[in-house]
């Protein structure tokens, strides 16, 4: 059971390190493969919420473990394979060069369609951590919490925990977790969040701006955390956190400020191509 797509501009490499997403992307060996093209690709098995995937890309060519039902219904809105990122690259300004390199080193990363709930909490644990800890914080908690489940090679995984499932958890079995002085955040807004103090199905209908607001109520949701909730999980592409590395970039490139109103729609894709490439360029 696989699906077989061809996908312009997107890189299952650059997408797992862009530092969107924090959940399971392990890049798996294709030693022994049975195809000539299974031998040039790159494999990625990942989860996203209850959801399990093996992903192999060769240049443009995307075989999906999964049927093509669950493709359409899941995978295709979560990889945001409709839009057209070709297009957003087009409209950078011609004389503004330094977005431009950043833009084509940064060529293959989409933004992530992600659950919203996993987001808060994903967000909330990555605040001063590595990313090394901050996924096994989520797989600790997933283990504890989440709901037990089998790919269907029969891998035994477990699902993102929902809002009931961690308030259940108390601040003392948290930091026996080791997740440190985050575990009365994460207590604190699985309660808000179960008791309706905060709806993720309000959150949804909200302009980014006020969105940004009612995730400030959340216990241990700063503005940077917000905006990065705001882009990686309601997708508003006008959302543009803002944290030391790209504090630094606009400091030196955009002394005047970055020009937002260049790009309204689409400022939380150059986001994420200026993160990446200040990330890496040096390796």
């Amino acid at each position: 059971m696989s699906d077989t797509r061809k996908i312009k501009n997107m890189s299952l490499e650059k997408i797992c390190n862009s530092g969107q997403c924090f959940r399971m992307w392990r890049r798996e060996d294709m030693d022994g493969s049975e195809s000539e093209m299974e031998k040039h690709a790159e494999t990625y098995v990942l989860i996203a919420g209850n959801h399990w995937l093996e992903v192999s890309q060769t240049e443009d060519t995307f075989r999906f473990s999964c049927d093509e039902e669950e493709y359409k219904t899941f995978w295709n809105s979560y990889f945001d394979v409709d839009t057209d990122y070709d297009a957003v690259i087009r409209q950078i300004d011609p004389a503004d060069e330094y977005l431009l390199r950043a833009a084509e080193f940064g060529y293959g990363i989409r933004i992530l369609r992600q659950d919203l709930w996993e987001m808060i909490i994903t967000f909330i644990i990555s605040q001063q951590n590595n990313i090394r800890r901050i996924r096994k914080c989520i797989e600790t908690i997933c283990e504890a919490y989440g709901s037990r489940c089998t790919a269907p090679d029969g891998t035994v995984y477990y699902g993102f925990p929902t809002p009931d499932q961690l308030a259940c958890a108390t601040e003392e079995e948290l930091r026996a977790r080791n997740l440190g002085y985050r575990s009365r955040y994460l207590v604190e807004t699985a309660r808000m969040i179960r008791d309706g103090e905060v709806s993720l199905e309000h959150l949804k209908k909200l302009p980014v701006a006020e969105a940004r607001e009612e995730l400030l109520k959340l216990c241990g949701v700063g503005r940077k955390v917000a905006d990065c909730i705001c882009l990686f999980a309601l997708h508003d592409l006008e959302a543009f956190p803002v944290d030391t590395h790209i504090r630094q970039v606009l400091e030196k490139h955009y002394p005047e400020g970055f020009p937002f109103e260049k790009y309204p729609d689409t400022a939380g894709i150059l986001q994420q191509y200026i993160f990446y490439y200040d990330l890496k360029k040096g390796e």
